[in-house]
Parts: C-alpha cells; sequence; structure tokens
C-alpha cells in the first residue's frame, strides 16, 4: 500500500507550504513510505485529488485545498484531520496502516484490543475462543435447558398429585370441603365416621353374645346342682338310720 499525499510545489500560501511540509516531515520521521503528487504541475493529478476527495470533506467552495491524504485510492483526510491523528498517536489507524511492534501506537491498539475483546493467549482470543465454544455447544445447551424444564414440570405435577392424595385427619370440629384424591374433607370424614360407627357396633354386638353365653353356662350350673340334690333326697334309708331315728 502506498500513502499518496497531494501537494502544490508552486503555492503562494505560507500556511499550505507550512502544513505540507508538517506531515512529510513527520511521515519520513516514522519511515512510511509515501508518494507525493504535485498538482500545481500536473493536470490529471489536481483533476485526480479534486474527483476523489469526499463530498462532505471538501470546502464550501467546492475546491480542496493541499495537502491531501490517500492510501491508495482510499481517502484519510486533509491536514486537520492528520494533526487531529498525531496528536491522538494514531496516524497509522489514520493512514490505513498496522503500526509497527513496539510503537507507542501499537501498544495503546494492544490495550483497546484487550478491553474490547479480552486477553490474546498464544495468538488468539481467550473470548472468541469462549464464543466460538458456546456456539458449538449452544445446541445441547438449549436442549439441556429444556430437559431440564419437562423434569422440573414432571416434578410439580408429582407434587400435585401427591397432595391430591393425602386425606386430612384433623377436623377439629370443622367440615373440610378441600378436594382431596377426587372426593372432598366432608365425605372422607361421613366415611371416617360410618367406619368408626360398623366398629362400635361390632364390638357391642361381641359383648353382647359374650353377656348371653355367660348367662346360659350359669343356667347350666343351676340346673346340674337341682339334679344333684333331688339325686340325694331320692335315695332310700337304710335300717340302721331308722334306728338311729
Amino acid at each position: 500500500m502506498v500513502i499518496k499525499v497531494f501537494l502544490a510545489s508552486s503555492s503562494g500560501s505560507t500556511a499550505i507550504k507550512k502544513k505540507q511540509q508538517d506531515v512529510l516531515g513527520f511521515l519520513e520521521a516514522l519511515k512510511v513510505d509515501y508518494a507525493p503528487l504535485d498538482i500545481a504541475c500536473n493536470e490529471d493529478n489536481r483533476m485526480w485529488m479534486r474527483e476523489n476527495v469526499p463530498v462532505e470533506k471538501k470546502p464550501t467552495n467546492g475546491i480542496p485545498l493541499p495537502p491531501q491524504i490517500f492510501n491508495e485510492e482510499s481517502y484519510c483526510g486533509d491536514y486537520e484531520t492528520f494533526f487531529d491523528a498525531k496528536e491522538d498517536n494514531a496516524v497509522y489507524a489514520f493512514l490505513g496502516l498496522p503500526p509497527p511492534p513496539g510503537s507507542k501506537e501499537a501498544k495503546e491498539a494492544e490495550k483497546a484490543f484487550i478491553l474490547e475483546n479480552g486477553p490474546v493467549e498464544n495468538g488468539t482470543v481467550e473470548n472468541e475462543t469462549v464464543e466460538s465454544e458456546t456456539v458449538e455447544n449452544g445446541t445441547d445447551d438449549a436442549e439441556d435447558e429444556e430437559n431440564l424444564e419437562a423434569e422440573e414440570v414432571e416434578e410439580e405435577n408429582l407434587d400435585d398429585d401427591s397432595l391430591k392424595r393425602e386425606v386430612p385427619m384433623e377436623f377439629n370440629g370443622d367440615e373440610h370441603t378441600h378436594e382431596v384424591g377426587g372426593e372432598t374433607g366432608e365425605e372422607a370424614a361421613e366415611e371416617a365416621t360410618e367406619e368408626d360407627a360398623a366398629a362400635e357396633e361390632k364390638v357391642a354386638k361381641e359383648e353382647e353374645e359374650a353377656v348371653k353365653d355367660t348367662e346360659e353356662a350359669a343356667e347350666d350350673t343351676e340346673e346340674v346342682e337341682d339334679e344333684e340334690a333331688k339325686g340325694e333326697d331320692d335315695q332310700p334309708v337304710s335300717e340302721q338310720e331308722e334306728e338311729d331315728e
């Protein structure tokens, strides 16, 4: 890439001459290769410069004044923009050239690059590697998130089913009408009361039968004793016993 500097060698303006010398001297100090193109002696250079300077960079009269700087056909700027780049230590960026290693501008550019893209390791930007890994694993991560969400939904459904199957055990005299496993608390309470009543009735019946059996056994015992006593009365009295009487 060749830096082109359009100059006017026979300009009568002291200001223009000074600006041209400033640009050329700084480029030489930086050891930047450039080609000075005179617009005073070469009409083609003059016409090319006027045609390729962007419209928004031209003065109000439409005629750009030297020095004008190009990188091949790419417009870099005029003296004012060159001066601003020099003050900001960004002349290489202004010219569209990579700064030489170890230069102040290279260090500044490296700092700006690190702040924007992260530290560099072995010539590779770490966060570019992270981004590429993220892109590669993006599908798997998305699938994992979907599976995780599905598992959470299933767990919530299981929790809801387990809550429905739980029957409240304490009523404290109040009617509970919360739905439990498709039944209301009141229905569950009625079923529990019916079961308790049936159990009490069964126990009472068993006690009644036990009492009845006890009474029948007592009656049988009395009958046996009566029969034994009667048998003793019916026995004959011996002669000896009569004499004794």
